[in-house]
């Protein structure tokens, strides 16, 4: 709304100045995507073409925006997730950048899918994805577009687990650089931007002590380590559940309790899904639970936790404060759903800080880079970006925190890559 001169949908453009500030402050905690940026700047690898992102629109996002939009590409943005956006950003980018964005904070999924449909009028060449809706989308409904796509890239365990079924279909018509598989993301992202933001989140939504809580955590990916590392140092009794039995050993290993989620869902106190897949709270487990237990999702759709089918055993749901709703059972005891069962590190406070952003961006815009100079090079699957890419990565990052590591010798490097004694 209030579009004037590019068309958009947003809330209110007034609201652009307060969007640039916080912009620019993500930006100087964001120094390896800005080194990228001003390389982009001069060479131009996307010049001509068109690119469609839908992410969750935030200060970060927009800083990825603008690095893609240096180096050439006719940028449109919309939102992945409509409970994760900054209409202040939305609006800036609009206003000072030029850059068509759709997307509302708490937009009604109606609005959601029209907004990726605006994604798919722009026609993209090249596509930045969180959840791999607008691939999937694209493919359903637009094949002939989907043929004319150089390569897609991936933020999410969630979208990169569609891909991979797309992949094994058959049905994949491009492409696609999971940059969630990369260790500078999965590493850093995940379980340090995670591990903070998801409880950041879950305290900024319900304000309570951590500190002597029984902490069940659902899945222990490199998500689930970091949120279980972050409730253990807050003071947590920490529960993992899991079906991979090697995570399980793992989790057993560092000292948490493992435990099959029916049990869990007996004796913990604070629940948090991160692991990508349906249903891993669902109804049964629910009223099962404590009176009084909190319930929140870390994983990316909100079906993790089933408040769906819940609503058939509540006889209220009450707002108790932004973020965080009352469930009342027609068993007598209550469960406080937060963010609606959305992401609550985005839902519920700011997602990930931007010094971490800035590490999966830079994955963001290296995979772009890749896909558009290996064009008619890749294969119609899921790639992983280059081991060497990687390590040019995490490098700029340890150069931008004044870190400086030791080199191998001549005869250092000769020793391990020779088999005689």
């Amino acid at each position: 709304m209030n579009c004037t001169e590019i068309k958009c949908d947003i809330k209110d453009i007034a609201l652009a100045e307060q969007g640039e500030n916080n912009i620019n402050w993500a930006i100087k905690d964001m120094p390896v995507l800005e080194q990228i940026k001003k390389r982009f700047a001069i060479e131009k690898p996307f010049k001509g073409l068109r690119l469609a992102a839908c992410s969750h629109v935030t200060k970060e996002t927009a800083a990825l925006c603008l690095a893609m939009q240096a180096g050439g590409a006719d940028t449109v943005l919309v939102a992945s997730n409509p409970l994760s956006t900054q209409d202040d950003v939305a609006a800036a980018l609009v206003k000072y950048h030029n850059i068509p964005v759709f997307a509302v904070a708490g937009e009604s999924v109606e609005q959601y899918k029209s907004h990726i449909q605006h994604a798919i009028e722009h026609k993209p060449d090249l596509i930045i994805e969180d959840g791999c809706d607008l691939v999937s989308t694209l493919h359903i409904e637009h094949p002939e577009l989907a043929d004319k796509v150089i390569g897609s890239t991936e933020e999410t365990t969630t979208g990169i687990i569609r891909l991979q079924a797309m992949e094994k279909e058959g049905k994949l018509r491009f492409p696609a650089v999971g940059v969630n598989t990369s260790m500078t993301k999965h590493l850093y992202d995940n379980r340090y931007g995670t591990g903070q933001s998801a409880m950041d989140g879950i305290m900024r939504a319900a304000n309570i002590l951590i500190a002597g809580k029984t902490v069940v955590i659902s899945g222990y990916g490199w998500c689930g380590k970091g949120c279980a590392l972050r409730a253990k140092a807050l003071g947590g009794n920490v529960i993992v559940c899991e079906v991979d039995p090697l995570k399980a050993l793992e989790a057993a290993m560092e000292g948490y309790r493992v435990m099959p989620i029916a049990e869990a869902a007996k004796i913990g106190d604070l629940f948090l899904t991160v692991t990508g897949d349906k249903h891993v709270v669902d109804v049964q487990h629910l009223l099962s639970m404590k009176d009084g237990a909190f319930v929140a999702n870390a994983g990316h759709f909100d079906w993790e936790v089933n408040v769906g089918d819940l609503k058939a055993y509540t006889t209220e749901i009450k707002q108790i404060r932004p973020f965080l709703e009352e469930y009342k059972l027609n068993n007598g005891k209550s469960i406080y759903v937060l963010a609606e069962g959305r992401l609550v590190n985005l839902g519920a406070a700011e997602g990930h800080p931007a010094s971490v952003m800035d590490m999966s961006f830079a994955n963001q815009a290296l995979g772009m880079e890749y896909i558009v100079k290996n064009k008619g090079k890749l294969e119609n699957k899921l790639h992983t970006l280059p081991e060497s890419v990687d390590m040019a990565i995490a490098s700029l990052k340890l150069e931008s925190m004044g870190i400086k590591i030791d080199t191998l010798t001549a005869e250092q490097e000769e020793y391990l890559n020779s088999w005689k004694l």
